[in-house]
């Protein structure tokens, strides 16, 4: 089935990639025609009365914001396909698509079999060809509706929903949802086509069996519930390896987002815990609007404009994860201050003001400084109350306050010498040097000094943790924080940022009303004038959007209390849904990260859902699997595998040179398979690893074992069980994970470390 299914696939993405050429012709030939419209009306230069002059503007207006929609949505155009069946009646809506929902009577025959009666492509834009038949449907348009809304249980008139996958004007990849397993439908005379996990669905639901169509109906039936469950509050679903949550759940985003878009105008943010998954996600969930309308991140780039580069050891994670952390940051960020991370901090503060020299020594400034931290707000934000106290001390030095008995008198000498002494540059030079505005990359910096972490750290961390904490900063990072980050550093410095406050931002001018006399506003662009260019630059800017009104947490266990806590920040009056498996955590402390979780999802009520089909990995894959997982959590009962291949899991001893095992039995599996090939090391072996099989080709996926959770391959080659088992506490969990990832075939490579016995397999694999 292997080759088969890859040479499907590569057929179905030139077919995609044939009609996408046809699209962006009559693309191009639009953008000529709007051009050509705007250039002859722009070229009227003389026209006669008043009336034709609105006329031309507004024509000149209309083909700009026409040329401009059309530029703007010119990348990545196309995302998705349905393939219905006939329809109840006959009827075509403005679009050129056939408006029946519900399929006529007779489109599935006695023998279930069907005809695709219509495809239909959909799209940022909807595009009619010359003979203004539909080559893409307007996500918008109802007859777009069901790509969203149809689901295993309502398929309604859909057979197959294809995600495409596309970059620029070259389509990367396909992934169908088979929405009527059970049928045997017919394209252009051929059985129709099915890429991914549709062609397993496809499979299943076309068993001669009767319980492999009832394991169908189950499958079918768990998804929909999770996808239909009502927004209002916190939607849990769980499951083990193959089970289908993450899609699901896209899915069940992209259902609601659909059904009430004015409720999610505020977005959706989906979390991966790593890029590769980000690029999966983004294949389920194509874009469903305008820019900036979901928002796909991996966990080390939610902070905007920084992306996690590098990884912690397992020792050094759980320390940066730790809720524990909090109390410490709050130490470094205030603890800062005084540390003169730009310029020394100034011991003295010397001002002339009424007639004479008014002096601060050390100790009243210690005082100011320690009446000033005596407030909550974050730290940035404590500085014109700074610079208030400052004035107070300085005005109560100088003794002025005798010489005016009179309150009003006094008020107005206060006021003059606030005004006075604030606009001095030795105060100003002072104030930045004393009360300086902190970034949170100069405070995670800061902890890159062993003394002062211990300092900060004490009562918080044990002495071996900050010297572990400090040092693991310190290869990376400068003493003023600049330098590659981990994803563990990217949540301490959305911590920092709350505790630091963001400085204030300058005011914009307001529109002066002389300029309406001038004529000034008539300086203005195409793109000024067209509301819709302001809203799409608007959205592109990161900053604009920090809460949304969905968030999805894809393999939610992995999350520490410290990323939690970050992700919690995003969805403060959000609806959620929480998609994950405890049995594949790899976070040491569950009970720490639940209450982080608990903490962010706040008092909204709980609907949990359980995913318990296993259609990914063939049984003989998954009794292995199942057997790391009874040692990893025991009593958890596993998801049911429901498909079987006959091919049990290869097992092969290392003799020699580890590398040329490798290499040698990535190679066999390439030669089995017509698909791709992972390879999971322990994350501490992945550079070397990528070096063994280096001139492989785009087939084979080099991974650690912290990367692989979620993807999946036809074949998996899992390289010494014993060292992903023993890289922390919670290696059992993600070597069950590492024995999950395929749809056709295993290899187990052992070491000495894994003490095989005489037929390869290792001591945690045997019965």
């Amino acid at each position: 089935m292997g080759a088969q299914h890859d040479s499907v696939r590569d057929r179905e993405i030139r077919s995609e990639q044939h009609h996408l050429d046809q699209v962006y012709r009559r693309l191009e030939e639009k953008i000529h025609e709007a051009e050509f419209l705007m250039d002859d009306a722009s070229k009227r230069a003389q026209v006669g009365t008043p009336g034709a002059l609105a006329e031309r503007d507004a024509q000149v207006f209309r083909a700009g914001v026409h040329l401009n929609r059309l530029n703007s949505e010119f990348e990545d155009f196309l995302f998705g396909r349905i393939d219905l069946l006939e329809g109840k009646d006959g009827k075509r809506g403005p679009d050129g698509a056939y408006t029946s929902v519900e399929p006529a009577e007779g489109a599935v025959r006695a023998d279930n079999t069907a005809g695709i009666h219509e495809t239909l492509h959909i799209g940022r834009l909807g595009v009619l060809d010359a003979d203004y038949s539909p080559l893409v449907i307007d996500w918008r348009a109802p007859a777009a509706a069901p790509f969203y809304r149809a689901t295993p249980v309502a398929p309604g008139r859909v057979v197959r929903r294809r995600v495409i996958r596309s970059k620029g004007r070259r389509v990367l990849g396909v992934e169908d949802d088979l929405l009527r397993p059970e049928l045997t439908a017919y394209l252009d005379g051929a059985e129709l086509p099915v890429v991914g996990d549709g062609a397993l669905m496809a499979a299943l639901g076309r068993a001669r069996s009767h319980s492999m169509r009832d394991i169908v109906s189950s499958i079918q039936a768990e998804q929909d519930m999770v996808i239909r469950a009502p927004a209002a509050s916190v939607t849990e679903v769980e499951g083990g390896p193959g089970t289908g949550k993450t899609a699901v759940a896209l899915h069940r985003a992209a259902y609601l987002l659909y059904q009430d878009r004015r409720r999610y105008a505020g977005g959706i943010l989906i979390v991966s815990p790593t890029p590769l998954l980000v690029s999966y996600t983004e294949g389920v969930l194509p874009s469903l609007g305008e820019e900036g309308q979901v928002a796909i991140r991996a966990l080390g780039s939610l902070f905007e404009s920084e992306q996690a580069e590098a990884y912690d050891e397992q020792a050094v994670a759980r320390i940066k994860g730790s809720a524990r952390m909090v109390k410490l940051l709050r130490k470094a960020a205030r603890g800062a201050l005084v540390l003169g991370l730009r310029t020394p901090v100034p011991e003295r503060l010397r001002v002339v003001a009424l007639g004479g020299r008014i002096e601060l020594d050390a100790d009243e400034l210690h005082e100011v400084r320690q009446q000033v931290l005596g407030g909550t707000a974050p730290v940035n934000l404590m500085r014109p109350r700074a610079r208030k106290l400052l004035l107070d001390a300085l005005w109560a030095k100088s003794g002025a306050r005798r010489h005016h008995p009179d309150p009003e008198l006094a008020a107005e000498a206060r006021a003059g010498f606030d005004e006075d002494v604030a606009q001095e540059d030795a105060f100003l030079e002072f104030l930045d040097a004393w009360w300086p505005r902190l970034t949170p990359r100069e405070v995670l910096g800061a902890l890159t000094d062993e003394q002062r972490t211990a300092r900060w750290a004490r009562r918080v961390l044990r002495p071996g943790e900050a010297r572990e904490l400090a040092r693991s900063l310190r290869e990376r990072l400068t003493p003023d924080g600049q330098g590659p980050l981990s994803v563990h550093d990217v949540a301490l410095l959305d911590e920092l940022r709350q505790l630091l406050g963001a400085p204030p931002r300058p005011r914009v001018r307001e529109a002066d009303p002389l300029d309406q006399l001038t004529g000034l506003e008539e300086l203005t662009t195409a793109a000024d004038r067209d509301p819709g260019a302001r809203a799409s630059r608007a959205e592109r800017t990161p900053e604009e959007r920090t809460e949304y009104a969905h968030v999805i947490v894809d393999e939610a266990q992995d999350l520490t209390p410290m990323q939690w806590r970050m992700v919690g920040r995003r969805g403060r009056h959000a609806t959620w849904t929480i998609v994950g498996d405890p049995a594949q955590s790899s976070w040491t402390d569950p009970d720490e990260a639940a209450e982080a979780r608990d903490e962010a999802l706040g008092k909204r009520p709980r609907r949990r859902f359980e995913l318990t089909v296993n259609y990914r990995n063939p049984a003989e894959l998954a009794t292995l699997a199942d057997q790391v997982l009874a040692l990893a959590m025991p009593g958890v009962a596993p998801p049911r595998a429901v498909r079987s291949t006959g091919i049990e899991p290869r097992f092969t001893a290392m003799a020699g040179d580890t590398g040329a095992a490798v290499r040698a039995e990535a190679e066999r599996l390439l030669g089995e398979v017509e698909g791709t090939v992972g390879v999971v090391v322990a994350m501490a072996r992945r550079q070397e690893a990528a070096g063994w099989l280096a001139g492989l080709g785009d087939r084979v996926a080099v991974l650690g074992s912290l990367e692989a959770k979620g993807l999946e391959y036809d074949a998996t080659l899992v390289v010494s069980p014993a060292e992903i088992a023993d890289e922390s506490p919670a290696g059992l969990r993600v070597l069950y994970v590492a024995l999950t990832r395929s749809t056709q075939r295993l290899s187990v490579l052992s070491g000495e470390r894994d003490l095989p016995d005489e037929a390869g397999v290792p001591d945690l694999l045997r019965d």
